[in-house]
């Protein structure tokens, strides 16, 4: 028998079972986010066995769909979603890079316009222009949390404090202020075992190697608090070191070179792993509109060159060569740009399933 959310034909049966049509899309969205497109001299082939571990994590089904459908259980019109991200620090980044914050933008207004969310976008001081830009180029405007919230008025924003002593006091009043019922930390760098933060290749970015001029700050304890509390939490990220992988860490230290170091230690409900931490968040945002049936949800491959650019001219930069040039991870803007057109098609093949065309 068909539910409502499956698709009824003969190919679509693995197994002896009819595949839901959100778990239909949620394979082709999955298996295009992460596609491995990486310079040699980085970790490379390190993606499939660490998505492997974190599908697990999901029952085995496709992770974007299971993220959309947590997402959509646990918030409310009116309910606050935290985004935590910023990578990138001084010298070659002093304002971060442009993975983290696209991301974050596009999957907040996509929670705000599909589901009545409250975003609030929680980064250090250095990552607040990139990301403020980015997502008032998403058509998401930020504002004060009183307004955001009471007056819903876009997304609000939340700076971390400068000092590491600091951070246990700040997450308790954030929370109090807040009430989120769901946490997402997109290419947002927790800690290693020995308490340190590192780049995807093991550079200290805290502790005493540190290379930055100013230390990373450890805001990992406000996602283990949203554990604690049992609220939702989401961890996206490309090569382990974000937060969230501690909850596939055998993977990691088995596909990553000094994977066992670099891996971070905090533990989230479901982890996206992905090509970029972008991708992985236009994953969920495009699972979310096939859940809802709103295609236009996931944005489009024209904003997509907007929040980019709007990224980069806030002072985010490419982060493989440093670049401010129109790029992610070292691939072209208009590569990721493709890749929303492709999950647009995706998402809007989905909702016409009950459409009739040509028989073949």
């Amino acid at each position: 028998m068909s539910g409502p959310d499956t698709l009824s034909a003969g190919p679509n049966v693995v197994a002896g079972r009819e595949i839901s049509r959100i778990d239909y899309v949620g394979e082709a969205i999955d298996q295009l986010v992460t596609i491995e497109a990486r310079n040699m001299g980085m970790p490379h082939n390190v993606l499939r066995p660490i998505y492997e571990a974190a599908r697990t994590l999901a029952g085995g089904r496709p992770i974007s769909a299971v993220c959309a459908e947590r997402l959509a259980a646990a918030l409310k019109p009116g309910d606050t979603v935290l985004m935590l991200t910023g990578a990138g620090y001084a010298p070659t980044m002093p304002k971060g890079e442009d993975d983290g914050p696209p991301g974050a933008a596009s999957l907040a207004r996509a929670l705000y316009k599909g589901l009545g969310a409250v975003p609030v976008f929680v980064v250090e001081a250095c990552h607040a222009e990139p990301l403020v830009a980015s997502s008032q180029a998403a058509g998401l405007m930020v504002k004060e949390l009183r307004h955001a919230r009471d007056r819903r008025l876009g997304a609000a924003l939340a700076v971390a404090p400068t000092a590491q002593g600091e951070v246990a006091g700040w997450v308790e009043r954030l929370f109090a202020d807040t009430r989120p019922r769901a946490v997402i930390s997109t290419e947002r760098l927790g800690p290693g075992r020995d308490g340190i933060i590192y780049s995807a290749t093991a550079i200290p970015f805290s502790g005493p190697g540190s290379t930055l001029e100013h230390d990373a700050i450890d805001i990992a304890p406000l996602v283990a608090e949203a554990a604690r509390r049992g609220v939702l939490t989401i961890g996206i990220g490309d090569h382990g070191n974000e937060i969230g992988f501690g909850a596939v860490r055998d993977a990691v230290a088995a596909a990553m070179p000094k994977g066992g170091k670099l891996c971070d230690t905090t533990i989230t409900d479901l982890v996206v792993p992905a090509m970029m931490s972008n991708w992985g968040c236009y994953g969920i945002e495009a699972a979310l509109a096939c859940l809802l049936e709103t295609p236009s949800l996931l944005h489009s491959p024209a904003q997509e060159e907007r929040i980019i650019r709007a990224c980069l001219a806030a002072g985010g930069v490419e982060a493989m060569f440093s670049s401010t040039e129109f790029s992610v991870d070292g691939l072209d803007g208009e590569t990721s740009m493709a890749v929303v057109q492709f999950l647009g098609n995706i998402v809007r093949k989905s909702v016409e399933a009950g459409t009739t065309g040509l028989a073949h």
